[in-house]
């Protein structure tokens, strides 16, 4: 995939701006031939909870994350070094612009599953529903997950529908994998790319997940949605 020693792509051209966004979100070619959504460290707005120099890092992280529990919805996400610095290059997804995740999220579609429990375990605190994307062949997929892993409970989501449902057998089964690879070098690995405080909450929650399968109900002591909603 790529000959960078820590398995990270160079940008090798900036082809365009995602204008909608609201951090530097720029489409850019890689040395791999790949076309990619790349967010540099520098281009960040600045948030009140968030270093906002580490947003891409916890892009990063979500994408090992989610490989390591064997919940394959997030595109390929790697370290990149480009034009504006280093930050983080996902993978172009070529989406189905006639989808809409609306009636999915509004009745808890099972579908929904692999991305409700992702963003449990990641500590989410920014699931919008235009978040939640098809490609052409109708697979699901995850995108924008920067503002994750806060070692405080931070979770804001569109999935509540999925409140007090037990986890499905292969959700759990996914947040078991999950946890082997904290023990073996997941959790080292969060530490390398954010801290000590943040590798140690998400076993926590990892943990605490596994003991009680169930998906939380909205918090009443902070703001259980994200603003904007879509």
């Amino acid at each position: 995939m790529t000959d960078r020693p820590d398995g990270g792509w160079t940008i090798t051209e900036i082809i365009g701006r995602f204008r909608n966004a609201s951090n530097a979100t720029l489409l850019a070619a890689t040395d791999a031939g790949r076309l990619v959504v790349y967010k540099p460290e520098q281009g960040q707005r600045p948030l009140w909870d968030f270093d906002c120099l580490t947003l891409p890092a916890r892009e990063i992280l979500t994408f090992e994350v989610s490989e390591a529990a064997g919940l394959p919805c997030v595109p390929v996400t790697l370290p990149v070094e480009g034009p504006f610095g280093p930050g983080s290059a996902q993978e172009l997804i070529d989406i189905d612009e006639e989808f809409n995740p609306a009636p999915l999220i509004d009745r808890a579609d099972p579908i929904l599953w692999q991305a409700a429990t992702l963003d449990l375990v990641i500590n989410n605190a920014d699931r919008k529903a235009g978040h939640v994307i098809t490609d052409r062949s109708g697979r699901i997929w995850c995108i924008d997950h920067g503002v994750a892993f806060h070692a405080q409970p931070k979770l804001r989501t569109v999935m509540w529908g999925f409140s007090g449902r037990p986890l499905p057998n292969d959700m759990v089964a996914a947040v078991a994998r999950l946890a082997e690879s904290l023990d073996r070098r997941l959790h080292a690995r969060a530490e390398q790319l954010l801290s000590g405080r943040e590798a140690d909450a998400l076993a926590e929650r990892v943990e605490r997940l596994l003991a009680e399968p169930v998906h939380p109900f909205p918090p009443t002591d902070r703001p259980p949605l994200p603003w904007p909603l879509w």
